[in-house]
């Protein structure tokens, strides 16, 4: 099993194209990236303020690495359907009343990537007026994450939403294969003694 097996989602593979897939991959390995760097920055901040000589521009790579992360995050996490959805109705539902509410969720994900592509894109350029402390970067570089998260979260919903509608939203997966579980011995084991 490669790597980009383990990382691309293949549940509910009939909402995805295919083509999108190297996307997922790539967008997954930036976050994961981004985790690591988060969580070397932090030790390194934690480590270069015990020794009494901080390192001032660890807090901005922390926040920025963070900010990314999250909105990046948010972005794979649309594709794989494991945030801004409301599985608990759409999943009760069967037929069409499923599909009128798979589409309802999904026309709302749509407004929510649009604000943040239209809202994040104001304050992108308004970054450009403020800087951060000490390397006097403008805040834009940290806005920035924000319209493009937008951009993939509405690429990632029309993508559901178009194969939605042609394939229909309620296909049961697989089951997960089960694994066995080893019975453990809880008994109290004593020997006898000479």
């Amino acid at each position: 099993m490669s790597i980009a097996d383990k990382l691309v989602l293949q549940r509910q593979h009939h909402l995805k194209w295919r083509v999108f897939d190297r996307l997922e991959l790539a967008l997954m390995m930036l976050c994961g990236l981004l985790c690591f760097g988060f969580s070397l920055s932090v030790m390194f901040d934690i480590v270069t303020r015990t020794v009494g000589h901080p390192w001032l521009w660890l807090q901005e790579v922390t926040s920025t690495l963070f900010i990314y992360a999250i909105f990046i995050g948010a972005a794979v996490a649309t594709r794989r359907n494991d945030h801004l959805y409301l599985t608990a109705i759409s999943e009760a539902l069967h037929g069409t009343p499923r599909l009128i509410v798979e589409i309802i969720i999904r026309i709302v994900v749509l407004g929510v990537a649009f604000c943040l592509i239209w809202f994040g894109y104001i304050n992108y350029l308004r970054g450009f007026g403020s800087f951060r402390l000490p390397s006097g970067t403008p805040i834009a570089s940290l806005y920035a994450a924000i319209p493009v998260a937008g951009v993939l979260i509405a690429l990632f919903t029309v993508e559901q939403l178009v194969n939605g509608i042609r394939n229909g939203f309620d296909h049961p997966e697989p089951p997960d294969e089960e694994l066995p579980i080893p019975p453990v011995d809880t008994r109290l084991q004593t020997r006898a003694r000479p």
